[in-house]
């Protein structure tokens, strides 16, 4: 627990004076939100052994549900933020509890069948704004109090948004109910036997999950003050997947290396790419930030081919294994 907590407060210091060096707000609140969205899904992948190809539909459904309360109903930004939990969290209980009937891949298909369904609600409804998403969406004051059209002030809200969410998941984790769910995962005959509802800790996982992911949705929309189709496409499902695989499943700060990395390639690729083209004097890498989705998908093959259990997973290992040859 001490080094939990001193984690939290190196992590503090750190994001605190991020912005001082001239580091872009937005653009780490992008990855917190995204990393926060990652440890959501790494809390039913990784913890629970559930593949869940319908994550966006809980990411959109808040983004959009938060975005049309505090623009159309004129919520506060906190009172929007947890609507949009809720609708995501009751989304989850809606797709959860059809979903966890089955295992395996047919679990799996019917997360991304039931997304599908959602984002063609958005797609079709006349608040959401079609293809041109829900814009403009006020960001107000925090508690009547702090002007979050401010940058800075939008910056340290998101901040701790992320270090309550990922404190959430560390909880939840160490917790009796993280210890049944690790048991459901490594045996799940074995669990029932012991007189373990199975399908009940799965379904309160499975909403937990997607709640969290909603807090990432709804601030992502304020931080961006928009929600658009892109935030609830399958293709949103399957990015959270790679960030939680590059990072590493079933680890704590996986997730959040991952998301970064994912992000760093989308936002930077390009200046990296024109980078080496003036070193090399090879022209193709100057095109490189066009090709994002293609070195992201080299970059997934040799995380699967080379760091089966992802940069922070193959790192703990390495580092147990040498410990205990020393011993």
């Amino acid at each position: 627990m001490n080094r939990q907590i001193l984690g939290y407060a190196l992590f503090a210091i750190v994001a605190a004076s991020l912005p001082a060096f001239g580091i872009y707000p937005i653009f780490i609140m992008k990855i917190l939100c995204y990393a926060l969205f990652a440890c959501a899904f790494n809390l039913l992948l990784g913890y629970v052994g559930l593949l869940s190809f319908g994550h966006a539909a809980f990411l959109g459904s808040a983004a959009y549900a938060s975005g049309h309360a505090i623009k159309v109903w004129g919520f506060s930004p906190e009172m929007g933020i947890l609507y949009g939990i809720l609708i995501a969290a009751t989304l989850g209980f809606v797709i959860g509890g059809l979903a966890i009937r089955r295992s395996g891949i047919y679990f799996t298909m019917i997360t991304l069948a039931m997304a599908q369904m959602v984002f063609f609600f958005f797609l079709q409804a006349p608040f959401t704004g079609g293809e041109d998403g829900l814009q403009g969406v006020p960001r107000g004051h925090l508690f009547g109090l702090l002007d979050l059209k401010n940058d800075l002030n939008l910056y340290y809200m998101v901040v701790g948004i992320f270090m309550i969410g990922y404190f959430i998941c560390w909880r939840t984790v160490n917790s009796p109910f993280g210890q049944v769910l690790k048991a459901i995962k490594e045996n799940e005959p074995r669990a029932i036997s012991l007189g373990y509802d199975v399908d009940k800790y799965k379904l309160l996982a499975f909403v937990l999950s997607a709640a969290i992911a909603g807090l990432a949705g709804s601030t992502k929309m304020l931080v961006f003050v928009s929600a658009t189709l892109s935030d609830a496409m399958w293709q949103m499902s399957g990015i959270v997947v790679l960030m939680t695989l590059i990072g590493g499943v079933g680890t704590f700060i996986g997730p959040v290396i991952g998301a970064f990395i994912v992000v760093m390639l989308e936002n930077k690729i390009g200046d990296f790419g024109r980078m080496i083209a003036d070193t090399t004097g090879v022209q193709w890498f100057s095109s490189l930030g066009e090709s994002v989705t293609i070195v992201m998908g080299l970059i997934f093959i040799i995380c699967v081919m080379a760091f089966r259990k992802g940069i922070v997973g193959e790192l703990a290992h390495f580092f147990t294994a040498r410990q205990s040859k020393s011993q």
